[in-house]
C-alpha cells in the first residue's frame, strides 16, 4: 500500500509517497482503507518537529473516514470514522491507504455525512466535546463564552448549543454564526465590559480556544463560581493573574489537551457525536479543497498556508 511518510522533521518538502508493506491484522485490530482524512494544523506542526513525542519514521494524520477490509465479521464492509491522538505521533496515521485500528476503536460514521465531511470531524469536535461537555460540564441554562470562532470554537458553539446553553462568541468583528445568541468584537478594546453586560455579571462557562494573551480577559469574564477551559497558549506560554481575585470568585481553571485522547478514547466521543450529526442538529466544516494522496506535500503547505476551510486527503 502506499502511505506519506517523513524520516525527518521540516517543512512539507520532507513528506513523501512510498510504497510500505501490506497491513495484517491481529485479533485486535482491524485494517480500514481510507476514503478520505484532513489535514489539521497539529499534523503540520507534527511534520515541523513541534510534537515533542513524535517517533520517527511517521506517517502522520489523525482523522479519517473509511471503510473495514479485515477484522471481525460484524465489521467488515462498515463505513466508519476516527481520530486519536497517538495516531500520525506514536503510531501511523491516517494519510495512507489503510490504517491498522485496535477494534475497540470503530465506529460507525454518521448515515448522513460524506466520507470527506466524516473526515473533517475528529479534531475539533473531539477537543470541543472534552472541553464543553467533559470538562466544564455544561447544563441547559448556562451562559458559554467562547472565545475564538475558528474549527474548535466553531464545534463548542454546535455542542453548546445542542445542550440548551446560551452562547455568546468573543471574536474578531462580528460576523453571523447561527449558534451563537450574540457577538463581541474582542478588538472593540471593551470586550470584557460588554460581556458582563449581557451576562449580568459573567459567564458560568468561558472557553478559551485561543489562550496566551487571552487568558486574563478570560478569567475577568467568568461569573462567580464560572469555570475557564484552556487549550492553547497561542502566543505567550507564560501568564499572570491576581490570584486573590482568582479564589475570592472561586473560580475555576481547567485543561484539555486531546491528544491524550487515544483511537479508542476518541471512539466514545465521537459515538456521542453522532447522534447530532444524523439528527441535524450538528453541521460538518466546509471543505476548502480535497488533494489526492500523490499531492499530499501541497495539501499540507495549504494548511500551513491558512487555507480558509478544511483540507482533505482522497487516498
Amino acid at each position: 500500500m502506499k502511505a506519506l511518510r517523513f524520516a525527518q522533521h521540516g517543512t512539507p518538502d520532507v513528506l513523501a509517497v512510498e510504497e510500505q508493506p501490506a497491513l495484517n491484522r491481529s485479533a485486535d485490530t482491524a485494517i480500514v482503507e481510507m476514503r478520505a482524512a484532513s489535514i489539521n494544523p497539529s499534523d503540520v506542526k507534527n511534520v515541523a518537529g513541534r510534537m515533542s513525542q513524535t517517533t520517527l519514521p511517521r506517517t502522520p494524520g489523525r482523522d479519517y473516514s473509511g471503510v473495514v477490509i479485515a477484522g471481525p465479521d460484524e465489521w467488515v464492509g462498515a463505513e466508519v470514522w476516527g481520530s486519536g491522538g497517538d495516531t500520525g505521533f506514536t503510531r501511523d496515521g491516517t494519510h495512507a491507504e489503510q490504517i491498522a485500528v485496535p477494534v475497540a476503536s470503530l465506529s460507525r460514521k454518521p448515515r448522513n455525512l460524506t466520507h470527506e465531511q466524516a473526515a473533517t470531524i475528529g479534531v475539533n469536535f473531539i477537543t470541543a466535546w472534552c472541553a464543553i461537555v467533559e470538562a466544564a460540564r455544561v447544563e441547559a441554562g448556562d451562559t458559554v463564552a467562547i472565545i475564538g470562532l475558528g474549527g474548535v470554537g466553531g464545534a463548542a458553539a454546535q455542542i453548546a448549543r445542542r445542550i440548551g446553553a446560551r452562547v455568546i462568541g468573543v471574536a474578531r468583528g462580528t460576523r453571523a454564526n447561527p449558534y451563537v445568541d450574540a457577538i463581541i468584537d474582542n478588538s472593540s478594546g471593551d470586550a470584557i465590559d460588554q460581556l458582563r453586560t449581557l451576562t449580568n455579571g459573567g459567564a458560568s462557562v468561558v472557553f478559551d480556544a485561543v489562550g496566551g494573551s487571552m487568558f486574563e480577559s478570560a478569567l475577568h469574564m467568568l461569573a462567580w463560581r464560572g469555570r475557564l477551559v484552556e487549550i492553547s497558549a497561542t502566543d505567550r506560554r507564560n501568564v499572570t493573574f491576581d490570584l486573590a481575585d482568582f479564589y475570592h470568585n472561586e473560580s475555576r481553571l481547567i485543561g484539555v489537551d486531546s491528544l491524550k485522547r487515544d483511537l479508542t478514547a476518541a471512539a466514545s466521543i465521537l459515538e456521542a457525536l453522532r447522534p447530532g450529526f444524523e439528527d441535524g442538529s450538528y453541521l460538518p466544516p466546509a471543505i476548502a479543497r480535497t488533494y489526492p494522496l500523490a499531492d499530499a506535500a501541497a495539501a499540507y503547505r495549504a494548511v500551513a498556508a491558512g487555507t480558509n476551510g478544511r483540507v482533505v486527503l482522497t487516498p
